[in-house]
């Protein structure tokens, strides 16, 4: 709605009949209450052209990718940065762990923010500050500092994980938001794959500094990106800043939204005491949101651990140089992008369940692609395992790493829709909850990957994760048969 048009807009007309529905300039009247605001269906996120909600979902995908690549660039950092600050290999290797609890430990805080200030605003300072913090990560003169700025960087860039979900399903309707969700799912975790592959090439011919550089460049890229190309999505936000408009304009204060007043009687400060609380009190107290989260846990740990594992399967096995051992990552992307390719069976498998259950997805069904994955993922690696061996060309390992790379797709993708449909009262928190532990796994496995792999070697370590994810493979068949009885009984899913 243009400025002119609210010059000319005049107060509501108290005297209509009771509960009659009126449409003055484009605001929607009720004799109920008069100066409530609301949005026309095209001024609503989903009224947006087609192209420009694709390169909303772009840029945000891009701006998660970056976030993610950032936390694996560091692993052939470890070198150059153990030789300039004088400290050991295992100390380097806190870099990623740092960056991850961060992300782990940022959508406590920052999910309560969004649901108040919108998503732009969040976006914006987030990944401001994770431009400004980077600055002394790139410039430190000693390992303290750069390990401080790391977690904070990794804390402030976990909006993209927490937030950008929303943006995505602000968007789409819920017919169409399967193949934006999916892009958008998979951009956090081909992150990881892209950073080893990017980091290989700089510190195999840069100073290991070059890696932080490159990272400026490229988040300053995306911050610019983001200003100028992704609008305000959150609907309460929308329907506040046109209730902010009208009294400006019409002198006529008594326009309001409905987050106005939610904002006065919702304490900021108990939103997040809440956000923190209420993820912890899932994994106490209900086994399928605590057994699906040890699951994806153990699969992101593994996925971390191998920026540790290839460089004892690959440098040492076949003597492959810091940037051809980066190259040994494209398997798993490979395998993530095949993955991908596939949405389109899984959307017309959503599309029938649909039909037989009058409109509604039993949540369930969103498991039949994390039965697939969960056979995947130690399939890859019992293959990778034991074609480790010096003798068989280096190639074979990496082809079994493509059903791990698409195997972690179809679990991750499988788990967060199942998370959000079982779980919908609170969503949020289960994916809180899931975020916490994927980051505390994570962070933990590749601190212990060099003395496992020295002291088991390659197949003895490799294939010890592959019989752990196979421990827990039946995890998505099971909760398939039971996960609707389970949420009758749950205090906290939906029934």
């Amino acid at each position: 709605m243009s400025v002119r048009s609210f010059t000319a807009f005049e107060p509501p007309d108290m005297s209509q009949v009771p509960g009659e529905k009126k449409k003055l300039q484009g605001i929607e009247i009720q004799e109920l209450d008069a100066f409530q605001v609301s949005l026309e269906e095209c001024e609503k996120p989903q009224a947006l052209s087609k192209f420009r909600k694709w390169i909303t979902v772009v840029v945000i995908s891009s701006a998660a990718t970056c976030v993610t690549c950032a936390s694996s660039m560091a692993s052939f950092t470890e070198a150059g940065v153990a030789r300039e600050f004088h400290v050991s290999m295992e100390v380097t290797i806190l870099s990623i762990s740092m960056f991850i609890m961060g992300l782990g430990l940022g959508p406590l805080v920052i999910g309560p923010l969004s649901e108040i200030y919108g998503r732009n605003v969040v976006y914006r300072v987030s990944y401001t500050l994770f431009f400004a913090f980077t600055w002394p990560v790139a410039f430190a003169h000693d390992i303290v500092v750069h390990l401080i700025f790391r977690f904070i960087t990794g804390f402030c860039g976990s909006a993209f994980l927490s937030v950008a979900g929303g943006s995505v399903s602000d968007l789409f309707s819920d017919s169409t938001v399967a193949n934006p969700m999916a892009l958008y799912t998979l951009s956090p975790f081909i992150g990881p794959v892209l950073g080893p592959l990017i980091s290989g090439f700089i510190n195999q011919n840069l100073n290991w500094r070059w890696t932080y550089y490159v990272l400026l460049i490229w988040t300053f890229a995306e911050l610019v990106a983001l200003f100028l190309l992704v609008p305000e999505t959150y609907t309460p936000t929308l329907v506040k800043n046109k209730a902010v408009r009208l009294r400006r304009v019409t002198g006529e204060d008594r326009y309001w939204a409905p987050l106005e007043r939610q904002a006065k009687e919702t304490s900021l400060t108990r939103a997040i005491v809440v956000s923190c609380y209420k993820p912890f009190q899932l994994l106490f107290f209900d086994r399928m949101a605590l057994l699906l989260d040890l699951w994806t846990a153990l699969i992101l740990g593994i996925l971390y651990l191998t920026f540790q594992a290839f460089p004892f399967i690959f440098q040492d096995g076949h003597s492959f140089n810091m940037q051809s051992t980066g190259m040994a990552f494209l398997g798993i992307g490979a395998g993530m992008i095949i993955a991908i390719s596939t949405q389109p069976y899984w959307n017309r498998l959503y599309a029938r369940a649909a039909r037989e259950n009058g409109g509604n997805v039993p949540p369930e069904t969103r498991l039949i692609m994390g039965e697939v994955g969960g056979v995947l993922v130690p399939l890859g690696l019992f293959w990778l395992a034991f074609t480790t061996f010096r003798g068989v060309p280096w190639i074979i390992p990496i082809i079994a790493s493509i059903p791990f790379g698409a195997g972690i797709y179809f679990v991750f993708t499988s788990t967060f829709t199942y998370l959000v449909t079982a779980y919908r009262p609170i969503a949020a928190s289960a994916m809180g909850s899931n975020s916490f532990m994927r980051s505390t796994f994570a962070a933990a496995f590749p601190l212990f990957a060099g003395a496992m792999y020295r002291k088991l070697g390659t197949v003895g370590a490799t294939a010890l994760l592959a019989g752990l994810t196979t421990v827990m493979a039946p995890l998505p068949f099971i909760f398939r048969r039971i996960g609707a009885r389970h949420r009758q009984r749950s205090r906290f899913a939906e029934h």
